[in-house]
């Protein structure tokens, strides 16, 4: 199985809100220090809030915060969440497999994605920056600055 772009930048955003300590990095600061569009950022961001993963706070001194819930989240919960409940292959789609009535491959896919989520279930994004991850994450977010447009800014 294969992330989707999203669900892989989502879980970095995670990670990086994760080892925040006292400042409350922008949207603008966090999709620089990965090196990702900013309007990627900015959409992956949304569905987090929505799902009650992190939170944006506006104004001097705002920012992006991981809630309690998104420490406390299951990595799992959080992939089943983004990547959607669907098969790993469209049996039913625009043009129907032949086989998907009789089909041992399409069962044994589903298997095979259950034991996906099912070995990402016991970890939290807490887990997830522990040494040696932490550390990198921190220097990475060390590098950004504060200036510029939206300064202090969710965005």
């Amino acid at each position: 199985m294969r992330l989707t772009r999203f669900t892989d930048l989502a879980l970095r955003v995670l990670m990086r809100l994760a080892v925040e300590e006292s400042d409350l990095p922008t949207t603008r600061e966090v999709a620089a220090s990965m090196e990702v569009p900013y309007t990627h950022t900015a959409k992956v961001v949304a569905r987090l809030q929505h799902l009650g993963l992190v939170e944006a706070r506006r104004g001097r001194g705002g920012g992006l915060a991981l809630t309690p819930a998104g420490r406390a989240a299951s990595v799992g919960g959080v992939v089943r969440e983004l990547e959607g409940s669907g098969d790993v292959v469209d049996c039913d789609g625009n043009v129907p497999c032949p086989l998907r009535g009789a089909c041992v491959l399409r069962g044994a896919l589903r298997r095979a994605q259950e034991a996906f989520y099912a070995a990402l279930d016991p970890l939290t994004v807490n887990e997830l920056v522990a040494t040696p991850t932490g550390p990198v994450l921190l220097a990475l977010s060390a590098g950004g600055s504060r200036t510029g447009p939206g300064d202090g800014m969710a965005e």
